[in-house]
């Protein structure tokens, strides 16, 4: 169903990149500080409902484009690549800051469907995840196994990953602001982030 290899260096670079400090990350944290963790449930649904759909999407349309043009498969590895080493650089370059609420300010209750709907746009609406999805997860997939079963792992994993990351973030609330933004731990994360996107980038133009 999977090739277990590639599995393998699949599961490592998908969790660095969901725990590295992001959009989804820090509206997690923000949320858990203001609403409680139960209530950020709503928005991770929402969230992971978003990154499913935009995986799936983004999968979709590079295979097409592969099948209708697959003198363009190369083309598209470098590009690909470029772009993998590009977020590398600049996760290397961050500062690591995260956007977190003011000290006493009174937060105000969100309804379900506001924090669901808050999730799944930040998700959908963020034109980075999308060239994201399509440029690392293709060269997860073996083209010599059944496509579709080898996607549902793929994005099951994927999802996996942000519910684990977001509720880490979530549930950490200020004692995890003040650790990741202590000794510039957001930065390491950052650079190990950076780190993963450099071998994926390189072991895209050498397979």
């Amino acid at each position: 169903m999977v090739n277990l290899a590639l599995l393998g260096a699949f599961i490592p670079t998908f969790l660095f990149v969901s725990v590295t400090p992001g959009m989804c990350m820090t509206l997690a944290m923000t949320l858990g500080m203001s609403q409680g963790v139960r209530r950020t449930f709503w928005m991770m649904w929402g969230e992971m409902l978003g990154v499913g759909l935009v995986a799936v999407l983004a999968v979709l349309g590079v295979a097409a484009l592969m099948l209708q043009f697959p003198a363009l498969f190369q083309w598209f590895k470098l590009l690909g690549a470029a772009y993998l080493c590009y977020v590398g650089i600049q996760m290397w370059r961050a500062k690591g800051k995260l956007a977190l609420p003011s000290a006493g300010a009174v937060p105000q209750m969100l309804s379900r469907r506001a924090l669901f709907s808050q999730g799944f746009i930040t998700a959908v609406s963020n034109p980075k995840g999308w060239a994201f999805h399509m440029a690392l997860l293709p060269p997860f997939i073996d083209s010599s196994l059944s496509f579709w079963p080898q996607l549902a792992i793929l994005i099951s994993i994927i999802l996996l990953l942000e519910f684990l990351s977001m509720l880490l973030y979530a549930s950490g609330g200020k004692a995890l602001a003040l650790f990741l933004t202590r000794s510039n731990r957001v930065q390491y994360l950052n650079r190990i982030g950076a780190s993963l996107m450099f071998g994926v980038a390189l072991w895209m133009l050498v397979d």
